[in-house]
């Protein structure tokens, strides 16, 4: 797909009304008084002047109030939508219980936590998270023969610094199906691995990361349709077509400069010799793909362009070489421009 298609057109409708008013005047005519037959008068005339208009009652609520009470169903429950909101010592997350995935997982990883080594993979196992109720969890089942691997949004390595922070990575809320070879054991690999990277340069990294419903054209009739495959038995987990990847990269500075970079990867096998900057979209294309907001916040002037600081690129290395050094060489500087003489 390419990158002007992830930008998903949103659409708004907005409906206004109008309340009519109307004020009664009330005024006198002039009146006279008349004289008698015995005894002479002087004629007065009055002068006559509009009263005021007369203030309009209150709206009364009896006139007004609508037949019907649907929030009466608040009295049973609030249907939802439920982002389960699910912080843990490593990553904080939404979960969407419809698709059994969260919408989205965000980490911090900085020089100090990829240099401590307090936990071991060996030791973590994967588990359903309890904190969501049960006809809505992700099952360990789902995965099985599925084809698909149970795919950290947040990688276990960026969680070393403690058993406790690596363990709570290997909740199911913290996974999608992902393609194994090719993918989630390959370029997604590689990609994690540049995230980490950027600590060489930033001395804090925050990385929000998620799952896409992405549409493709159907080549039969040209218009647009999302589909995506469900897995387990009965079907309960849905299989992303695309992920997402937000880096903010902070300068360190209180109120400082923040490096933007928004990516979206489909689900599915890339070669390794793939640009990583083929991935690089807007930040508003992830945005209206997901319904998501990211730096509402962050000032305009506070932002710029990661893939314009340092190269966007992946590097190849075996998995025992990551692990061995999380953090590697650094990702290359791209030089500013050149000051004239």
């Amino acid at each position: 797909m390419s990158k002007t298609t992830l930008a998903i057109i949103a659409g708004v409708s907005v409906a206004t009304g109008a309340a009519a008013t109307a004020a009664f005047y009330a005024s006198r005519g002039d009146r006279k008084l008349t004289p008698t037959k015995s005894t002479p008068v002087t004629t007065i005339a009055t002068p006559t002047s509009p009263q005021p208009p007369k203030p309009l009652p209150p709206l009364s609520t009896k006139l007004f109030s609508p037949p019907v009470d649907p929030t009466g169903l608040f009295q049973y429950g609030f249907p939802g939508p439920i982002s389960d909101l699910n912080p843990t010592p490593s990553t904080t997350s939404a979960f969407d219980r419809r698709t059994r995935n969260p919408h989205w997982v965000a980490e911090h990883i900085t020089p100090e936590s990829l240099a401590i080594r307090g936990g071991d993979r060996k030791h973590s196992v994967f588990v359903e998270d309890e904190a969501i109720p049960p006809k809505f969890r992700a099952k360990l089942r789902d995965y099985s023969r599925s084809g698909y691997d149970r795919g950290h949004q947040v990688p276990a390595a960026d969680a070393k610094w403690s058993q406790e922070a690596m363990d709570s990575t290997f909740l199911l809320t913290n996974m999608c199906p992902q393609v194994g070879d090719g993918f989630n054991r390959d370029y997604w690999a590689h990609f994690e691995d540049f995230c980490r990277r950027l600590t060489n340069h930033y001395p804090s990294v925050r990385v929000v990361t998620g799952p896409l419903y992405l549409p493709r054209r159907d080549p039969a009739d040209g218009k647009w349709r999302v589909s995506y495959e469900v897995i387990g038995n009965p079907p309960n987990v849905a299989v992303p077509t695309h992920f997402f990847k937000v880096i903010f990269a902070e300068d360190g500075k209180t109120g400082g400069n923040v490096s933007l970079g928004a990516f979206v990867l489909p689900n599915q096998p890339i070669a390794n010799n793939k640009p990583l900057t083929d991935f690089e979209v807007p930040i508003e294309a992830v945005e209206r793909a997901s319904g998501l907001e990211f730096a509402a916040k962050l000032p305009t002037q506070r932002r710029k362009m990661l893939c314009e600081e340092v190269q966007c690129s992946v590097l190849i290395r075996e998995y025992e070489e990551r692990q061995k050094d999380l953090r590697g060489p650094a990702p290359p500087k791209k030089l500013g421009p050149t000051s004239s003489p």
